[in-house]
């Protein structure tokens, strides 16, 4: 690792990093979903989740 390039996130960083991620991702028409798209709408919140129970463990 390029320790001039490093840098310890704090929370808030990482909170803002994961939102921003997550807004870019698509854009979600609820009239226009499909029971595919409510599934995979379904595994995104259990990700996040994970990812922030993830974040919150290491610190």
């Amino acid at each position: 690792m390029d320790r001039e390039n490093s840098k310890i996130f704090s929370k808030t960083d990482k909170m803002k990093m994961l939102y921003e991620a997550k807004a870019e991702d698509v854009v979600y028409s609820a009239a226009d979903a499909d029971e595919d798209d409510l599934e995979a709408q379904d595994r995104s919140l259990e990700a996040d989740k994970r990812q922030l129970h993830e974040i919150m463990k290491k610190e």
